[in-house]
């Protein structure tokens, strides 16, 4: 068949050599100088259906992946009331998003801090394209639906900090104005070809700065505003089910190649890169928190196993098409033991409550991986860079980006959780508090 085949094409070509020659010299002249017609850009299916996929994965993430993360590490009698108000901000999210968050995200005006256009996606049609920096495209509804699901996992991670206290209509106050104010810029200041970071070159493959840092952040300034829980730290609050929590975090890892993989827009090389790094960061960082804790006296823990999966994912977030293989790991295990100890040792020391961590693990974590990424990503360590930038260079733009979203996240929560005392106040009744946030506001028990 092999050699028919190309007997064949040959037979064609040069049939064709003897047709052009026949041809007048004005007509050979003509169709040698004629000028190729370059085809209009389309949506590349493969492409597009792997973004779809990764949608569906940064949901799943979502609902159910943190709801469980989240709900198996608080008390049996707010167990509901986590789960609701992850599922609630999460829906507002998304609403605000096609409202008016893209069009300051990625419109197609815009300055150092923020675009404007296309609010409530005018303009925006099934042929519609997404601008991916690239030949190959995805529809700009897969784009906007992606995105959507970043928008909406990052509000709903800064609730870690204010679980078992906090009203949930003073939840969606906040999350309403904190997504206007802090999520959305910092989104295309990072992402957004006109941004003020991403101008500057700093690297954040899937979120460091915008949704680790800054949920992060805004989740340790909010809990100052809010308080401690009534009883801590004397009262004793341990998770009421592990494994509920362990079963959040297999699917917040399954989800979160969605997450990196899916951030190239591609399904190329570059997301590949992406997924065997969410592999091997988190899964050294995983066996890292264990080994910590032998170090410092304690039993290897189904907690601390968790606590680490999640540091890990969180640190090779920045990195993840912007690190080796090896550099990843190494990521995975610095990240591990620094948020170890800030959630072991500096959370106690100052005494700030932290219900679970969302600060000493996605802050700190982010904040890691993204003065990370500027070590792994050089050619020297095994990563893609092409050495343009060196190490020392490429340092002081991630710190810049770092101080950037530190600043922008704190501001806008002081500002959000301000406007939510005023409208609603932050705090449930000490009632409320002791039976319990499911019955208090939604009227309903986890369990019988």
């Amino acid at each position: 068949m092999m050699k028919f085949g190309t007997r064949t094409v040959g037979a064609i070509g040069a049939a064709g050599i003897s047709l052009f020659a026949a041809l007048p010299a004005w007509a050979q002249d003509t169709a040698l100088q004629a000028p190729e017609t370059a085809a209009a850009p389309v949506v590349h299916p493969g492409d597009n259906a792997w973004m779809m996929t990764s949608t569906l994965l940064v949901l799943m993430m979502i609902l159910p992946g943190l709801a469980l993360f989240y709900g198996g590490l608080t008390r049996s009698k707010n167990m509901l009331s986590t789960m609701t108000q992850i599922g609630g901000v999460a829906c507002l999210a998304m609403l605000l998003w096609v409202m008016y968050g893209y069009g300051l995200a990625f419109g197609p005006e815009g300055n150092d801090f923020i675009s404007w256009g296309k609010f409530f996606l005018s303009g925006v049609t099934p042929a519609s394209l997404a601008d991916t920096f690239s030949d190959d495209k995805i529809s700009e509804y897969v784009f906007i639906s992606f995105q959507m699901t970043f928008a909406a996992i990052t509000v709903a991670l800064v609730l870690g900090a204010l679980v078992e206290r906090m009203k949930f209509s003073a939840v969606m106050v906040f999350a309403a104005v904190w997504l206007t104010i802090a999520y959305f810029p910092i989104a295309h200041m990072v992402w957004a070809g006109s941004g003020l970071l991403f101008k500057a070159g700093a690297l954040d493959f899937a979120g460091g700065t915008v949704v680790h840092i800054n949920a992060g952040v805004s989740a340790l300034v909010a809990s100052f505003f809010l308080g401690k829980r009534r009883g801590y730290p004397t009262e004793p609050m341990p998770p009421h089910s592990l494994t509920l929590t362990m079963v959040g975090t297999g699917l917040l890892w399954v989800g979160w190649f969605g997450f990196n993989a899916g951030s190239a827009l591609q399904a190329d090389g570059s997301a590949g890169l992406a997924m065997i790094n969410t592999f091997v960061a988190t899964a050294s960082a995983g066996l890292f928190w264990m080994l910590t804790e032998r170090v410092m006296g304690h039993k290897g823990s189904a907690l601390g196993w968790c606590s680490g999966i999640i540091a890990g994912l969180v640190a090779v977030t920045p990195a993840a098409g912007n690190s080796g293989p090896f550099g990843a790991i190494i990521l995975g295990a610095v990240a591990s033991v620094v948020c170890f100890f800030f959630v072991s040792v500096v959370k106690p020391k100052l005494g700030y409550d932290d219900s679970l961590d969302a600060f000493g693990i996605h802050g700190i974590g982010g904040m890691i991986g993204a003065m990370g990424t500027g070590i792994v990503y050089q050619p020297g360590l095994g990563g893609p860079g092409d050495g343009s930038v060196g190490m020392g260079a490429q340092l002081g733009i991630q710190l810049y980006a770092v101080i950037v979203a530190i600043v922008w996240a704190a501001v806008g929560t002081v500002i959000a959780i301000l406007v939510a005392k005023a409208l609603t106040g932050l705090r449930v009744s000490q009632e409320v508090e002791q039976e319990g946030l499911d019955l208090g506001e939604h009227g309903e028990r986890a369990y019988n």
